[in-house]
């Protein structure tokens, strides 16, 4: 099993950091290795909500489906994906840390069967991948919000008005 786990601060409060990461489409935004990410779903961004994911892995292109397996709001979010001998599965924690949130992301890739064999390659690459990913979330989340009311709209069309309200602080750049 790879696993990468990192913990960064970012300027935003607990639910716009749990707006923009709930929406695993934005993963294409803050992570060098996702190809280009899309919701498969309507609706608000909840449990069971799903996201096709293209990551590019060694030089292979593939397309992971996700599943928001919990979304407890504004504080843990789980997202989960299997693909043949592969399961994705990533944690995000979420809490108040002085004017911002501390963002704890642990990310596990097990491989079943003969793939398991794969595992020291795909480790060494999932520490280098994790290390650029959360460098991407940093400076994505980090980003100056350019007129937060009107763009929320944009990333989270059709999402509870809740939501909507609490999104205001998410940067430009993801909405």
């Amino acid at each position: 099993m790879a696993r990468y786990l990192a913990t960064i601060d970012l300027p935003l409060t607990c639910d716009a950091a749990f707006d923009a990461l709930a929406d695993f489409s934005t993963t294409e935004r803050w992570d060098p290795s996702v190809v280009r990410a899309r919701r498969l779903t309507r609706g608000a961004v909840a449990e069971g909500a799903r996201f096709e994911v293209v990551v590019r892995v060694l030089g292979v292109e593939s397309a992971l489906e996700y599943e928001l397996v919990v979304a407890e709001r504004p504080h843990r979010i789980v997202l989960r994906a299997q693909q043949g001998a592969l399961t994705s599965l990533d944690e995000i924690t979420l809490a108040p840390r002085g004017e911002g949130v501390r963002v704890t992301y642990d990310a596990r890739i097990e491989l079943s069967g003969l793939a398991r064999a794969l595992d020291p390659l795909l480790d060494a690459w999932f520490q280098r991948s994790g290390a650029r990913s959360v460098e991407g979330m940093r400076r994505a989340l980090s980003a100056p919000a350019q007129a937060p009311r009107a763009a929320s709209a944009r990333l989270r069309s059709g999402m509870r008005a809740r939501s909507r309200a609490h999104s205001k602080n998410v940067p430009a750049n993801l909405r």
